[in-house]
């Protein structure tokens, strides 16, 4: 029998865990050439030691935030962003690369819109703070 799609995790739906860090590879990736957040991200590649670890909080954030069994032992989101003023459109311009990324990696509507919609209740504790 064929589990319904909707009645996978978000994890699941997204590749599981070599789905996710390929996905976020390229999330990296798409940051790192786009005009609006690159010089925040292109500074991560002066320290390659720097740049392994924030590369696997985002994986762990993002497998354990959609129900997988990884941990996330990184710094809660207002800490994490404080200070960092980042703004409106910067927030925006980072969660179009993360749609971009998961357009290019096939995955569905339906879990697009539920990152979407994790995106966006995490705004508050990312923007202006």
């Amino acid at each position: 029998m064929e589990t319904n799609q909707n009645e996978k995790s978000i994890y699941e739906r997204l590749g599981g865990h070599i789905g996710i860090e390929a996905i976020v590879d390229d999330i990296i990736q798409l940051h790192m050439t786009n005009p609006a957040v690159k010089a925040r991200f292109l500074p991560l590649k002066d320290t390659p030691q720097h740049f392994a670890e924030v590369r696997q909080h985002l994986i762990n954030f993002l497998a354990s935030g959609s129900g997988g069994p990884e941990k996330y032992n990184g710094r809660d989101m207002p800490t994490a962003h404080k200070g960092m003023n980042i703004s409106q459109g910067e927030y925006m311009n980072v969660v179009d690369d993360i749609m971009k990324a998961l357009d290019k990696h096939n995955i569905d509507e339906q879990t697009k819109k539920d990152v979407l919609f994790i995106a966006y209740s995490l705004k508050s504790s990312m923007v202006n703070i």
